[in-house]
């Protein structure tokens, strides 16, 4: 639960600053997205005993630190409620598998990566106004991932909050221990959003969530049927967009967690990491105000560069995948330049832009066209 949320949360708080969302429609989301955790990965692991941990797109709240602030809230909310209908509908249909058959694993890396760049290179800003505090941060990353992989963003973290507090840079005087309080946002459909927001949540969500979930499953020999999966975290999302939420899905990194070795010796039992895991989602959605006035309190700077460390795997992996096959490569890397460039043309964002530019590309430099 730690490494998921000091990984990302920061991302869904500075997203909602961005969009100039109140503190309380903050904690609400933080509370819908961990309710909703909770629940659904306490009842799939325990009805198929096996760890299944369902967590928050990573990758699709990064997408909406620059996509959220262009469209209204309301709009956004529908957005995320045609995303968990996309997801429910896949879930149901059985057609999962097929439909990301459709686009070229590389063009999903390089997606990813493009939406997760302009996070990652924050971290360069932060360190021109605060060098001693991301420095100290970054190397602190370095050392312990060169030691133990798993606790390096906890660390830098934990480093960036000392070292701010010495400098005073911390400010706690409106933090105080406060339930959340659900804000129900009646949903807009607009088509802008739909495409800005909706179809890129959901191609992201599907290639960089439900995909990889389902991989450290089966690795780790869990045959857990996909489907029922998929269409319970797409239903689950559907009632709590309006909440917030912009969706859960399977886990992946956290996941690895619960499904290795160090969870339990006996393969059979390690669903109960997973039920542990969806019980303190419980507790920190429970006090999601809390949560929100917390990173209040921090300076923007340890948020940014917390951001695009826990970000560097994600974005290292998407361009070694997108770079991977020849015949895509240059395909991948206009994906990659036109979402990283966050670019917005009629209205609509890059990572839509993207996609199509790298689905031209490929389909012009590599189709065979016949002679007639």
């Amino acid at each position: 639960m730690l490494v998921g949320y000091t990984s990302s949360l920061v991302l869904m708080f500075q997203a909602g600053q961005n969009a100039g969302l109140s503190d309380g429609q903050i904690s609400s989301w933080i509370w819908a997205l961990s309710i909703g955790m909770a629940v659904t990965t306490m009842s799939l692991s325990w009805h198929f005993r096996a760890p299944i941990v369902i967590a928050w797109s990573t990758p699709g709240a990064a997408l909406l630190m620059t996509s959220l602030p262009q469209v209204p809230y309301g709009e956004a909310i529908g957005a995320f409620i045609l995303c968990a209908l996309l997801l429910a509908l896949c879930g149901l249909t059985g057609s999962f598998d097929k439909l990301m058959r459709k686009v070229p694993a590389s063009l999903a890396a390089a997606l990813l990566a493009g939406i997760l760049f302009r996070i990652g290179v924050e971290i360069c800003s932060a360190a021109e106004k605060q060098p001693l505090l991301v420095l100290v941060m970054f190397f602190t990353y370095l050392f312990v991932k060169r030691q133990s992989p798993r606790y390096a963003v906890l660390a830098a973290l934990g480093t960036g909050i000392a070292l701010a507090a010495i400098l005073g840079l911390l400010h706690f005087e409106q933090l105080h221990l406060e339930m959340a309080i659900p804000v129900w946002t009646p949903p807009a459909f607009s088509l802008s959003a739909a495409i800005s927001i909706g179809i890129p949540l959901f191609i992201v969500a599907m290639a960089s969530q439900n995909m990889p979930g389902i991989a450290v499953l089966r690795t780790d020999g869990y045959h857990t049927p996909a489907s029922p999966l998929i269409s319970v975290t797409g239903l689950a999302s559907v009632i709590l967009a309006p909440f917030g939420s912009h969706g859960i899905n399977l886990a992946a990194i956290s996941a690895a967690i619960c499904t290795g070795p160090d969870a339990h010796e006996d393969p059979q039992k390690r669903y109960t990491a997973a039920l542990w895991c969806g019980l303190f989602y419980g507790i920190a959605g429970t006090f999601g105000a809390t949560l929100a006035a917390l990173f209040a309190a921090l300076p923007k700077e340890l948020i940014l560069s917390i951001a695009a460390l826990a970000l560097l795997g994600s974005i290292m992996n998407g361009l070694s995948s997108a770079m991977n096959d020849p015949k895509e490569r240059e395909a991948a890397l206009i994906t990659f330049l036109v979402t990283a460039s966050g670019m917005t043309l009629l209205g609509i964002g890059s990572a839509f832009w993207g996609l199509i530019a790298g689905l031209l590309t490929q389909i012009i430099l590599n189709r065979r066209f016949k002679a007639r």
